[in-house]
């Protein structure tokens, strides 16, 4: 018999006037032998949109995708799954809709979607937020004025080797590179990165080597083979690839963007399709081909997340409150959907909780 695996599951909240309504982050127990989503506890969080976990995996962050922006912490019981409060801080920034843990576990890195700009706090040894350490403003817009009118930070992601964080704008079509300072929690430009005009990047996957990323462009409705340099943190686009035969841009908006844990397939969601599409990973990390598309079991999938094995991918569907649960080979890259569909209204985020933790 398989362990269970447990989940957090974080949801939009707004206009859910339900008398009960469910809480914005859920904590669930997967069991891939029945194939069955069990609910066993949550708490209430406007807007819990993206999740984060760290290092120890015994604090969950979670954003709160508002207006005036913030960011909260939780303990989590790793046998009940409990989740108890460790307080909030504000972003200084509307609309976050990302954030990451550094390696060390000292530092959260938060991306302010609407204000254009991301947000530091220092993470004290308890796992609470301290008071913002750095606040870095992005200037600029793209050719997309409905879309693109200013900057608008869509994610922050650490490079596999050393101290620095790629930043995906969408307003301004540039992947800004910092190095971060471990002992003032401060950013340092490194590269302001720019990509096609109008492409909108969004999300991105590093290979494990360092050398690539790869990035989910959601205005162009394209994915794009970045090289990187972790010296200067330059970055330059190899190969844009369609992620929906016969799509164009404005008919499918790319989303989520996920690497198998073996490096071998690369997943990106599209809403407006309602796919997943697969692509291989060549020429060690050079290069994707692509091998298949599948219905995301929905509609508008928000977010995308593999097992830790990678046996499985979970698909939040934020319009058909869904998340949809499919089998991966994890030989060819191939995806085969399965019966499991556990209802979350406006579904936004799936995370799995760290190897190893119990389960109850």
């Amino acid at each position: 018999m398989s362990d269970h695996l447990r989940i957090f599951i974080g949801r939009y909240t707004a206009g859910d006037s339900s008398p009960q309504p469910a809480p914005g982050i859920t904590v669930a127990d997967f069991d891939p032998d029945s194939l069955t989503v069990t609910p066993i506890t949550g708490v209430q969080l406007p807007e819990a949109s993206f999740l984060g976990l760290s290092p120890a995996g015994d604090v969950l962050y979670a954003v709160r995708e508002e207006d005036s922006g913030g960011v909260a912490a939780f303990r989590i019981d790793g046998a009940s799954g409990e989740l108890t409060p460790l307080g909030e801080r504000s972003t200084d920034g509307s609309y976050p809709c990302h954030l990451t843990v550094d390696a060390s576990g000292r530092h959260l890195l938060t991306a302010n979607y609407m204000s254009g700009n991301v947000a530091v706090h220092p993470i004290e040894t308890s796992g609470r937020l301290g008071e913002l350490s750095d606040l870095v403003q992005h200037e600029g817009s793209g050719p997309q004025k409905d879309r693109q009118e200013g900057p608008h930070a869509h994610m922050a992601a650490p490079a596999p080797f050393g101290d620095a964080y790629l930043v995906a704008d969408l307003g301004t079509d540039t992947v800004y590179a910092y190095s971060l300072d471990d002992a003032t929690g401060r950013l340092s430009l490194l590269a302001e990165n720019r990509m096609r005009p109008g492409s909108g990047p969004r999300h991105l996957v590093f290979h494990p080597f360092g050398e690539y990323f790869y990035l989910a462009n959601e205005l162009s409705n394209t994915v794009s083979v970045c090289s990187y340099d972790a010296a200067n943190g330059s970055a330059y686009e190899l190969i844009e690839l369609g992620c929906v035969p016969g799509s164009k841009a404005g008919e499918s908006f790319p989303s989520g963007i996920q690497l198998s844990p073996n490096a071998r397939f690369v997943y990106v969601a599209n809403r407006g399709d309602e796919s997943i599409s697969a692509f291989e990973v060549g020429d060690n990390g050079a290069r994707l081909i692509p091998i298949g598309q599948w219905p995301c079991g929905g509609s508008w999938p928000r977010h995308i997340t593999l097992s830790p094995d990678g046996r499985f991918l979970f698909s939040a569907n934020q319009r058909s409150h869904n998340v949809a649960v499919f089998r991966v080979d994890t030989s060819n890259g191939e995806l085969t959907p399965t019966d499991t569909s556990f209802p979350v209204r406006q579904a936004a985020h799936v995370l799995f909780a760290k190897t190893g933790q119990p389960t109850g």
